[in-house]
């Protein structure tokens, strides 16, 4: 590695699955700029969402926190101000720290130790998508998932999402000039965080026009009979809606076009923000690291979005490339709980001096890895604790293993070796019972999945109650307001012309 401090720019894509990119082996998806990304760079190969919702896996990831720990829960669980971040470290480190696009805050703390953020989110920053375990089959029909994402699949040149990440993207690029342009010295570390690929499934002609219509593959899995079934898909299928309509081939095909012309846009992004730091100077001092905060079933088995621990759900992103990484495939478990220790020590941050100081991660760094390193025993912890589950839905993924539990449905082991799709349920065979014991004795050994239930309702009613009350009378706003000092912008009389022209020419 580099001994000097490099730039750090994170860029993250939203429910985008590793299974859909070129790198990771699909045969239709196009994204020329992260394969060359890959190409030059370590390609993690079995890299995880700890929690495949939105906002949990984003706290984790920034926290380097189990969710159940720090009470992420869900969409509208609070993100503490309390709780030390990747950003809070670089920053302490002497780093400058921005934001540009989604993370999910949820609060009224909007920054996270980031120095600067850039624009709004493109989600709620309040309680209102609080889930109730207390009315488990209920549903909130105004913010829940349905399909109409899947039957109204297609062309849009403009859409909420469209208008989103065209500001995150064009505010990301100035901003990587304006830090070549800039006097200050401090080493910086950028997160550039997209909401494409996400549902709903609607994209521009020019990338909708990339792909062969005909060549749109279809699920390796098609829908399960009901009484095949684990009980959370069961559930997945009525929080969803997804049993309210009749869904065709020819939708899902809509579909899956749409998604993967959300990843070319995104990938068309990503070379931009690579073609920047070139034309900047920049990309021999900055390390990229490119992820996603979970996947997308796109039909696999039926189910669509997320909120489970399928591969499709859980298994995301990971590439990392920059000075004195050279390019390889790395086979060890990762996850966005390893992405803070990961930015840290990169950084030059002392792993020991944050440990001694009471905020050690959960998760472990990725560098060793990088420089070949091998560790075949890495293990990934995940819980999902949000909508559509009745109770903490825990995960541990270590070897060719994954092990499932949860205290309302029975257990599931699947051999990803031998099964990659996670057809066939080990748990139910005797052979496997020892394993089957040994796991579930980890889960109970590293939670208290009771108790953590207790503690999710008690969190979920105390939140809804709070929502209730902020929607009377006057609203004040928890969500970020960017803010644009027109009167320092471009030139103005308290300015010389000379001074301003100069410093705002690159190179």
């Amino acid at each position: 590695m580099s001994t000097r401090r490099p730039n750090l720019l994170l860029v993250m894509a939203d429910q985008l699955a590793a299974s859909f990119l070129p790198s990771y082996g699909h045969p239709v998806v196009k994204a020329p700029a992260l394969e060359r990304l890959a190409d030059r760079g370590v390609q993690f190969d079995s890299m995880y969402s700890n929690s495949p919702l939105c906002a949990p896996a984003r706290f984790a990831m920034m926290s380097g926190r189990r969710n159940s720990t720090i009470g992420a829960y869900d969409n509208a669980a609070e993100f503490a101000a309390s709780i030390p971040t990747f950003a809070h470290h670089l920053r302490t480190a002497g780093y400058q720290t921005c934001l540009a696009g989604k993370m999910h805050f949820v609060g009224p703390d909007q920054l996270h130790g980031f120095e600067e953020r850039l624009t709004t989110d493109i989600y709620p920053a309040d309680f209102g998508w609080t889930p109730n375990w207390d009315d488990a089959d209920g549903r909130f029909d105004w913010w829940f998932h349905n399909m109409d994402s899947v039957l109204n699949a297609g062309v849009a040149e403009a859409t909420n999402q469209l208008d989103y990440d065209d500001e995150v993207g064009f505010r990301a690029v100035r901003k990587l000039r304006d830090l070549a342009r800039s006097s200050d010295e401090r080493p910086w570390h950028l997160t550039v965080s997209f909401t494409h690929p996400h549902d709903p499934y609607a994209m521009r002609r020019q990338y909708w026009n990339r792909y062969d219509h005909d060549a749109i593959d279809l699920p390796r899995v098609g829908p399960l009979p009901f009484d095949q079934l684990d009980p959370h898909s069961r559930r997945l299928r009525n929080v969803s809606a997804m049993d309210a309509v009749e869904i065709s081939e020819a939708h899902v095909r809509n579909a899956r076009h749409a998604y993967y012309s959300s990843v070319a846009y995104v990938d068309d992004w990503v070379g931009a923000l690579m073609a920047t730091l070139e034309e900047c100077r920049m990309v021999d001092n900055t390390v990229v690291l490119f992820t996603a905060d979970h996947g997308d079933m796109l039909g696999e088995r039926g189910l669509w979005y997320k909120m489970n621990f399928f591969e499709g759900a859980s298994r995301i992103p990971l590439i990392v490339a920059g000075p004195g990484i050279a390019a390889a495939r790395v086979a060890e478990h990762v996850s966005l709980l390893d992405v803070m220790p990961t930015l840290l020590e990169l950084a030059g941050v002392d792993a020991a001096a944050l440990e001694s100081a009471g905020v050690a991660a959960d998760g472990t760094s990725a560098v060793p890895l990088l420089g070949g390193d091998r560790d075949p025993d890495r293990t990934v912890y995940g819980e999902y604790l949000g909508e559509g589950a009745v109770a903490p839905i825990l995960m541990i993924r270590r070897g060719r293993l994954k092990y499932i539990s949860c205290p309302a449905d029975p257990p599931q082991l699947y051999d990803l070796g031998s099964d990659p799709d996670e057809l066939v349920n080990l748990a139910r065979q005797p052979d496997h019972a020892a394993t089957v014991a040994a796991l579930e004795a980890e889960v109970n050994g590293r939670w208290n999945p009771h108790a953590l239930r207790e503690e999710v309702i008690a969190s979920q009613r105390a939140r809804r109650t709070v929502d209730a009350a902020l929607r009377r009378g006057r609203h004040t706003s928890w969500d970020f307001q960017p803010e644009v000092d027109a009167s320092q912008q471009y030139m103005r009389n308290h300015l010389d012309l000379n001074d301003v022209e100069s410093s705002r020419r690159l190179p």
